[in-house]
């Protein structure tokens, strides 16, 4: 677990959700890195990133609507892409932000790069883990296979091997200290003491049928961050990102990091040295481009 200081905020949803945000503090001469989680992640998922990077940058860590502290959706229909773009939005104006350095990581980037559909200017600089404008149907799959089954377990040791038996292949080198740690992100201790994951199952209803929408032009909205630092991070091991849709990613933004993440497939955690490294190089390039904030 973490011991970098954070204060808990909360933001008023459109549809009077109370969602939850972790605040660490950082110098206020330079935009905030906001980071934005996964599918079945939350405010913890991003320990790393304000272990090694708060103190010089504010990091603001929200949980998306149905994950860690925030409330429950009172309609599953509304855990979708479009919504949690919404409320992001809502947290930006809440906070008063007009310039942010954003981290998504996978669902958290698609969610990244619909927001730069929408309105690129806050954004300062922005990094994708492991996420692309095409999306592999072989890690849909995988993930369709556990996301809304309502595993519990009787200890964090039972959870950690639990976890592991579902993200093995994800990271061969864990130790099980490592597995526990993740554990500890992902999971928590529910109101009957077992141990489960820290989100609401119901999110898996919208993931399995999503419902008739025009679709959503992922290559236009990655476009879209074009004209800012933008760091595209892949795991070697990915099966949701390939390495054909990385390349092309580089073309369609010239200037764009494209790194490669050793050893580690959907989605690396974000403490891994390479990992670690590149983003400190697009903080860099985001202060040359935009020294200061308001």
């Amino acid at each position: 677990m973490s011991e970098t200081t954070f204060t808990h905020g909360t933001w008023l949803s459109a549809d009077g959700l109370s969602l939850s945000y972790r605040d660490y503090p950082g110098n206020t001469d330079r935009p905030p890195i906001l980071c934005i989680p996964g599918l079945t992640r939350n405010a913890r998922d991003f320990e790393p990133v304000a272990d090694n990077f708060a103190g010089e940058w504010r990091v603001i860590c929200p949980d998306l609507r149905g994950r860690g502290l925030s409330d429950y959706a009172k309609d599953p229909g509304s855990y979708m892409p479009e919504t949690y773009v919404d409320d992001i939005e809502a947290l930006l104006q809440q906070l008063g932000l007009e310039k942010v350095v954003v981290i998504g990581t996978s669902l958290g980037g698609i969610v990244t790069m619909m927001l730069a559909a929408r309105n690129p200017e806050p954004l300062a600089g922005v990094v994708l883990n492991d996420i692309g404008p095409v999306i592999e149907a072989s890690g849909l799959e995988r993930i369709s296979e556990y996301v809304g089954q309502g595993r519990t377990f009787p200890t964090w040791m039972h959870a950690a091997r639990g976890l592991k038996e579902i993200s093995g292949a994800a990271h061969p080198d864990f130790e099980l200290s490592d597995w526990l740690t993740l554990t500890k992100r992902l999971m928590c201790l529910s109101g009957n003491g077992r141990i489960t994951f820290d989100y609401d199952m119901k999110i898996a209803e919208t993931f399995a049928t999503p419902p008739d929408s025009p679709q959503i032009d992922l290559w236009q909205a990655y476009r879209a961050l074009s004209g800012r630092p933008v760091l595209a991070l892949r795991g070697e091991l990915s099966d949701l990102l390939s390495e054909t849709t990385l390349a092309r990613m580089a073309r369609e933004i010239p200037g764009a990091e494209i790194v490669t993440v050793p050893r580690v497939g959907h989605t690396p955690t974000l403490a891994e040295p390479a990992a670690q490294e590149a983003i400190a190089r697009l903080l860099a390039r985001t202060l040359q481009s935009a020294p200061a904030t308001s």
